[in-house]
């Protein structure tokens, strides 16, 4: 990785009250924080070692920029999908503050010369500043690292060891300073795109915590017989007694007074592109919990997006790809309609692309997850058929074998809400326009 130091603003902890209050509320009023002298600048460019104590351990790590171009070249590894909202949000706050106020949290394989230097370092000078969160229970330590000595050797530490890292937290601030980079590449400006602000913490600086879903069965399935209807995804193995999962694509099932070990079948898994990212809690979310349980809550963008594009790799994997998957509030009042699939002309890098959206009407948030896997089968058929033909319906039909009589359910419904009936399925959501909940 190649790390750079650089000069921080950090809050002058003596002008502030309450640290939860002022951290809080920052991410609204930095501006005005700015100006009534609430942060200080660190006089010369460093690196920054911080260290989080939670009550049961210290988690300990370095704050440094990072060039973008660790990111391009795939040593900044992703595993989340990114929202275009929510990334040009992020664009314009970057704009107008000209700075980032919380760093991309990167993890790694832990490098015990990093970690050694890191922790010889804290011990031997008294930390820069201290302060206790009262919400959190967490007492933060930061100490600054501006020895040119000290910068250079971690610079060679950096680069020599650490061949990847893994965001853990920011997904939106990465792939937004990236964006940035491409829109400004060749401008004159005074921002910093070519860098991303990190924090780097070693794996076994951090806690994993566990993934549990607690699920009702169905009134007709029993518990016992449970594991039996996991055989076509899974290689299920009893267990003597309780145990975490040791690997990625195992999970540990409790059902009927006895655990089980899970391993994804192989052939679920080579179904899927080989360059995706396979989440087990996108696994699970997709295989069991909706396809197996009919448990449907997609009632966010994210959500949304997850689901869209599960459908997709299954159905149409070598269509074209979707830049924005969204839930739109007013489709259905302005436009008369429950989805919209469109071709959006971008500039991208001083050239001009197609990027391809799918919009569901809001409504759906809260319809039975059948009426909303219909619409969406609806619109992924127009990435490979623009015009209502005969093979657009074959190939609705395809990807969803009831769709004709869901499509009948649906307007069914809808002119009986027309008629002013009261809705079957109340909302369970946020009603303000727009609000991903």
């Amino acid at each position: 990785m190649k790390i750079k130091p650089f000069q921080a603003l950090f809050p002058d902890f003596s002008k502030i009250g309450s640290p939860d209050v002022f951290c809080e509320t920052a991410k609204e009023a930095f501006p005005e924080f700015r100006k009534q002298g609430l942060y200080r600048e660190f006089p010369q460019a460093a690196f920054y070692v911080y260290q989080i104590e939670d009550g049961h351990r210290k988690h300990t790590g370095l704050i440094a920029l990072n060039e973008v171009s660790d990111l391009k070249d795939g040593k900044i590894k992703k595993h989340e999908h990114t929202i275009h909202v929510k990334e040009r949000q992020q664009m314009d706050l970057f704009l107008e503050w000209g700075a980032m106020l919380k760093p991309v949290l990167l993890t790694y394989s832990s490098v015990p010369d990093i970690e050694q230097w890191l922790q010889t370092y804290i011990r031997q000078i008294p930390a820069f500043f201290t302060t206790r969160f009262q919400k959190d229970g967490q007492i933060h330590r930061m100490w600054p690292v501006s020895a040119p000595d000290d910068i250079s050797l971690l610079k060679n530490l950096f680069a020599q060891h650490i061949h990847a890292a893994y965001i853990a937290d920011g997904h939106h601030r990465t792939t937004s300073v990236a964006l940035l980079q491409e829109q400004f590449e060749g401008q004159k400006h005074s921002y910093d795109f070519e860098h991303l602000f990190c924090i780097f913490i070693g794996a076994d600086e951090l806690d994993i915590l566990d993934f549990n879903r607690v699920v009702d069965l169905p009134d007709s399935w029993q518990a016992e017989t449970f594991p039996e209807k996991l055989n076509e995804l899974f290689d299920v193995d009893p267990l003597d007694e309780p145990c975490r999962p040791a690997h990625k694509y195992e999970l540990v099932l409790f059902a009927g007074g006895r655990w089980y070990a899970l391993r994804w079948k192989q052939t679920l898994l080579e179904s899927f592109p080989p360059e995706q990212v396979l989440l087990d809690v996108s696994l699970l979310n997709q295989f069991v919990l909706h396809d197996l349980l009919g448990i449907h809550d997609v009632r966010t963008d994210r959500a949304l997006y997850d689901y869209v594009q599960a459908m997709r790799n299954r159905h149409l994997k070598n269509s074209a790809p979707l830049s924005k998957i969204a839930y739109d509030a007013k489709l259905q009042l302005l436009h008369k309609a429950l989805g919209t699939h469109s071709t959006v002309p971008r500039v991208q890098g001083g050239k001009l692309k197609a990027k391809r959206e799918i919009r569901i009407a809001g409504i759906f948030r809260d319809m039975p997850d059948a009426f909303l896997r219909m619409i969406v089968v609806h619109e992924l058929a127009h990435l490979k058929e623009s015009e209502h033909n005969k093979a657009f319906y074959q190939l609705c039909q395809h990807m969803e074998a009831q769709y004709f009589q869901l499509e009948f359910d649906l307007r069914a419904y809808l002119t009986y809400l027309d008629a002013g009936g009261e809705p079957l399925w109340p909302s369970t959501t946020n009603p303000t326009p727009g609000a991903d909940g």
